[in-house]
């Protein structure tokens, strides 16, 4: 089987949520079975393992339904795409799709990052399913990260073919042993953006309830964002560390009493995991993904109620409590590995070539 993994969605600087998932996922398929990355940019291969590759044209650019006449020419038995908007048009291979959440369908606001034309082409993508139902019926497997997300493509008849489960995981570098008492200065970790829908808000107005409490903001953002934010909480509660590298993020996790999100829509919440993998219990909204990620292993609180979230922090003052939330974190955690996720992968992409084989027979 000749297999192909998009790897055009993985940035030339440093990693965000898709990049990763592309760069560990291909990372791990590789160690079962040959595997050749399709790339848009030469700088990706910064960010990538050494396997071979291909260049075809980017997954922004106007040809993109199309590019199934670039990939054709590769001859591939199955490619597997990180994504579901890769072009399907004209294919004469096996396509798995992925798709990771249906977030924006009720929270519209593109990432800030697109460029204009990509910003508008993206909202009028979201206003109605049937863009979405029509990339996803030009694949043979649609791959989901969560089962969330796949009751969500059910309940909105996205797809009828098959979703295997492809899970994100932490990076090994993460997973620590159990803690076994809380920090003696306190603090909350948040990993994530700024985007409307993750209701950092919630997690700024509980810092009124935890007082010498410290709230780390781990990721990048604007001026005018961080004030507002700073107006809900007290002076000096949270410190904004404009970007963090792993090893920052690790440290902060490792000093931190929770990470904690407030988040009211996630396709998965990889921080949760890597938080819990680091033996740092987490705090964070009693959302359907986060019980189904978490289990037992988290404190979940109402993301409308900023002393709910403080309430949930301060019982992790205890030394029973706080060693309990640790201890079930690294075992939750241990749930998600890139090998287990690569070879249900690998599993969907053997399905998908034998049964295109026997349909030529």
């Amino acid at each position: 089987m000749k297999l192909l993994f998009d790897c055009r969605y993985v940035r030339t600087d440093r990693h965000d949520g898709i990049s990763r998932y592309s760069a560990e996922l291909v990372t791990a398929l590789a160690k079962l079975h040959p595997v050749t990355m399709l790339i848009s940019d030469g700088r990706q291969l910064r960010l990538l393992p050494d396997l071979p590759w291909e260049m075809i044209p980017a997954p922004t650019s106007p040809g993109e339904p199309f590019v199934a006449r670039h990939v054709n020419r590769l001859k591939p038995d199955v490619v597997i795409s990180p994504m579901q908007t890769m072009g399907s048009l004209g294919r004469k291979y096996g396509l798995i799709l992925t798709i990771h959440d249906l977030i924006y369908y009720e929270n519209r606001t593109p990432p800030a990052q697109f460029a204009w034309p990509i910003r508008l082409l993206w909202r009028a993508y979201h206003l109605s399913f049937t863009p979405q139902r029509m990339l996803l019926r030009g694949a043979d497997q649609v791959a989901v990260i969560s089962n969330t997300t796949a009751k969500l493509l059910t309940k909105h008849k996205l797809t009828t073919k098959p979703m295997p489960l492809v899970p994100n995981a932490p990076d090994p570098n993460f997973i620590a042993a159990a803690r076994t008492t809380p920090p003696s200065e306190h603090s909350l970790v948040y990993m994530g953006s700024f985007m409307p829908y993750k209701n950092v808000e919630t997690l700024a107005k509980a810092m009124q309830h935890l007082p010498g409490w410290t709230l780390h903001l781990c990721s990048r953002i604007r001026p005018e964002q961080l004030a507002a934010l700073g107006a809900l909480a007290p002076s000096g509660a949270i410190v904004a560390h404009q970007g963090v590298s792993d090893e920052e993020y690790r440290e902060l996790l490792a000093g931190a009493t929770a990470l904690a999100t407030a988040s009211r829509n996630e396709g998965f919440g990889l921080p949760l995991v890597e938080a819990m993998a680091a033996g740092t219990p987490v705090v964070c909204s009693d959302i359907p993904i986060f019980r189904e990620v978490a289990e037992d292993a988290a404190l979940f609180a109402d993301p409308d109620s900023p002393r709910a979230f403080a309430e949930a922090a301060l019982t992790l003052t205890d030394a029973d409590t706080f060693r309990q939330h640790s201890l079930r974190g690294t075992e939750r955690a241990a749930a998600y590995s890139w090998d287990h996720s690569a070879k249900r992968l690998l599993a969907a992409a053997q399905d998908v070539a034998a049964t295109r084989a026997a349909a030529r027979k």
